[in-house]
Parts: structure tokens; sequence; C-alpha cells
């Protein structure tokens, strides 16, 4: 990710996927960018979003190395995160999640936490308190369980 892509100020949507990226970098010309996708690629960390966290709303970051979730907080109008097969494994870094007050659908399987918490029958329980404001967990609505018992009374 060279300081090239700054030359791409009208972009909205980027697409750098397989590409061997262990960093997010230069993104700071990008005034317009809403929809970032670096799937499969080796990035660790999160730290580089910061230039576009006032315009990004989805963000794909799928089969990547992420294991902290520190930086995410800067995305502000993040609706959709697709973060499948990487390495988070505790609710601290989860909870970090619930900072996007926007999201609503979020792709997390294949993550430590997920795989134990799935294998355990807890994860869309847990996730979901959470996330509470999440619409689609993994590709699948999310049903609150409080919606149906009001409607029974």
């Amino acid at each position: 990710m060279d300081a090239s892509l700054s030359m791409l100020g009208n972009c909205e949507k980027l697409s750098l996927s397989t590409n061997c990226i262990e960093k997010i970098a230069n993104l700071n010309g990008l005034k317009n960018l809403r929809i970032l996708s670096l799937g499969r690629n080796n990035i660790k960390n999160l730290n580089g979003l910061e230039a576009v966290g006032d315009t990004l709303e989805e963000l794909w970051i799928s089969y990547n190395q992420v294991e902290k979730l520190k930086g995410i907080h800067v995305m502000k109008k993040l609706r959709v995160l697709y973060m499948s097969n990487n390495l988070v494994k505790d609710w601290a870094e989860f909870a970090k999640l619930g900072e996007l007050p926007c999201l609503a659908d979020l792709v997390f399987v294949g993550n430590p936490l997920e795989e134990k918490h799935t294998s355990e029958g807890t994860w869309i329980d847990e996730a979901t308190k959470r996330l509470p404001k999440l619409k689609k967990l993994d590709g699948n609505p999310v049903i609150k369980q409080e919606d149906e018992e009001d409607g029974e009374s």
C-alpha cells in the first residue's frame, strides 16, 4: 500500500485483496472511500484506518492475521465488517466492536473466539448480547429474544 494510493481521491471502493499486504497505510488521500476490501493478506492490526474513519462504511478484512481490534473505534460510519478467519480470541477485543455506532452486519466466523463459543453453543447469544444493535451475524439475521417475548404477552 504505497503513496500512489493518495492519487485516488474520488475512489469509493478499493479492492486490494490477495496482495500479501502486511500493514494498512497511505489511505490519507482517499476522502470518498466507502468500501475497503483487504481480504486474504497478511494484515496483523488495524492501524492506518484512521485516515478513512469518517467515510468508511464497509471493511472486508477476512483471512488475515488480525488478533487485536485496537483502533477500530475511529470507524464512525462502519456498517459492515467482514472479518472471518482472523485470530481474535477474547471477549475484551470483541467488545471494542461495541464502539462502532453503525455496525449492523458482522461476519466473525473462523476466529478462535467464535469457534470456541460455537462449539459450546453460546456464540450467538454471547455475541449479540455484547453487540445489541447487530442486525446480521455471520450471514444470519439476528432475532432478538425480547421482541418475541413482548409479542406473546
